[in-house]
């Protein structure tokens, strides 16, 4: 049984089912959720809702990917009603491939910042994450390191490690560079910064933490939350002593991420899935999403002392929508610059 677990945990496309209600609750009301968040913490917002609204909450999880194969193999026959992914990138690329629809919510439209909504309403964020640079002093200056584009610096030849191209987090960084800086400066920081890799690129952002602080490297590309988690101890004693090893630097203005939900365009219960994407939404839901993640709420910064004490930061004006429409070409222009 244990190893079971293990494998439902582990695989990509692992999926599984379970009724978050009160097994007091008489209600035949229910929503059906796919999500590519993999956070038990979740589930106790999840139930929250439905002991709050009678409203029955079944969940099933898998890598965000796998949850849009599906819903597209799927078609009419989805038991899908609300879908929650992270990463732009994959939140607008369910849209474009007709696999949402559209929403009528004065509620959502009033928690949702501008920027971190579809002009067409039909997704809408629900937590926040930033792209971090982590750095290990011992190696490198970490004063001459304050924004994404000094990671080109050649004093840095040698000392860069990056998680490899298919992360939609490093995509979605690169789209970010291009709406802000143009694509042919976009296509020369890349160009330097990938000259200065030290290494085969690696396969998550915990990685990468773990490899500056061993000094295998000196600076890498990190969402904050998981720096957050491994100084917490979620992952173990360790990771801790790892992480204590490294410094924080967030760039002023930041590129920031999100993870978001939207209704399946053949939901069977689209009221049920809109109340719960409004509940997600609302300061309560976000802020009990992303609290005990690490992850900022949408309008507040994650109080956690942890969290703060990587220091103030100021998103920048790319628009979720932005990263999405430009995500082709950040992947064709990662590839051309040999971002394995």
């Amino acid at each position: 049984m244990q190893k079971f677990k293990k494998f439902l945990y582990s695989a990509l496309t692992c999926t599984f089912l379970f009724n978050l209600s009160s097994p007091a609750n008489s209600s035949d009301r229910e929503v059906k959720v796919y999500s590519g968040r993999h956070y038990n913490t979740d589930r106790s917002v999840y139930k929250k809702f439905a002991d709050e609204t009678g409203i029955k909450v079944r969940l099933i999880e898998a890598a965000g990917i796998s949850l849009i194969e599906r819903l597209r193999r799927e078609g009419k026959n989805s038991q899908a009603d609300l879908i929650l992914l992270v990463d732009a990138a994959r939140i607008t690329n369910a849209a474009k491939a007709d696999l949402l629809q559209k929403i009528d919510s004065s509620n959502l439209e009033n928690d949702v910042p501008s920027g971190l909504k579809d002009p067409g309403k039909e997704w809408y964020a629900l937590t926040r994450r930033v792209r971090v640079m982590v750095a290990n002093p011992k190696v490198v200056d970490v004063s001459k390191i304050k924004d994404y584009k000094d990671l080109a610096d050649p004093a840095l030849k040698g000392k860069v490690c990056l998680r490899n191209r298919k992360s939609p987090y490093n995509q979605s960084l690169v789209a970010n560079q291009i709406v802000n800086k143009g694509q042919e400066a976009t296509k020369t920081w890349l160009k330097g910064m990938i000259a200065n890799v030290s290494q085969p690129f690696f396969p998550g952002d915990i990685s990468i933490v773990r490899a500056v602080s061993k000094k295998k490297c000196g600076v890498g590309i990190v969402n904050h939350y998981y720096v957050a988690r491994m100084l917490a101890g979620v992952n173990g004693r360790r990771d801790t002593l790892y992480a204590r090893k490294t410094s924080v630097i967030t760039p002023n203005p930041a590129h920031v991420n999100i993870s978001a939900g939207g209704v399946a365009k053949y939901a069977k219960n689209k009221d049920e899935a809109i109340k719960l994407l409004e509940f997600l939404a609302s300061p309560e839901g976000s802020k009990g999403l992303a609290a005990p993640t690490f992850e900022h709420p949408l309008k507040e910064v994650n109080q956690n002392q942890i969290v703060k004490n990587f220091g103030e930061f100021t998103p920048d004006k790319v628009s979720v929508e932005d990263l999405g429409n430009n995500n082709s070409m950040a992947i064709r222009i990662m590839k051309e610059a040999g971002w394995d």
